[in-house]
């Protein structure tokens, strides 16, 4: 079975033009869009609209930066361990050790400004470790590439708690 840059016909790398992945889904979706299979049988009305599935799951993968890298690194061969694998750089955990901290203020105090402060720090991290992951990617470095994953994934998730915590305090 192909895989997803293999489908659009795209090389297997972390930098992608998005304009070409683009224009190679929408040529892949009109080739297997169910609308176009109306008068098949039932045999090929099920394979086209799992040619379509597959085509939305693949260009979804490939768009998102993130989802991008973890599938780079599994096509590799490289498991990504997220269930298990939760050792990361001490600096890197001393770090989310003092976000954590600036978050609990800043939810206390109930301070949005404090909030956007560390929000825009997370986004500038989870920024530069992207570019790093690319990098390693392209120069097939998918063990190194792995790890930023994983921290990534954590950043992710500290976002995430970012704007739970604008959420609580907006009226």
């Amino acid at each position: 079975m192909q895989n997803h840059f293999e489908l659009f016909q795209l090389p297997a790398r972390f930098a992608l033009d998005t304009d070409a992945l683009d224009a190679a889904y929408r040529e892949v979706q009109g080739r297997v869009h169910p609308d176009r299979f109306v008068n098949a049988t039932d045999a090929e009305k099920r394979v086209a609209m799992q040619w379509a599935t597959r085509a939305n799951e693949a260009y979804q993968t490939l768009r998102s930066a993130q989802k991008r890298a973890q599938y780079l690194c599994e096509i590799n061969g490289v498991d990504l361990q997220t269930e298990s694998n939760t050792a990361m750089p001490a600096a890197f955990l001393m770090q989310q050790m003092e976000w954590r901290e600036e978050l609990d203020d800043a939810r206390a105090a109930q301070d949005p400004g404090a909030l956007d402060a560390l929000d825009a720090q997370v986004r500038r991290e989870r920024k530069r470790m992207l570019e790093q992951v690319g990098t390693q990617l392209d120069a097939g470095d998918f063990q190194g590439a792995a790890q930023g994953v994983r921290a990534m994934m954590f950043l992710d998730k500290f976002g995430a708690d970012i704007q739970y915590a604008f959420e609580a305090i907006e009226p």
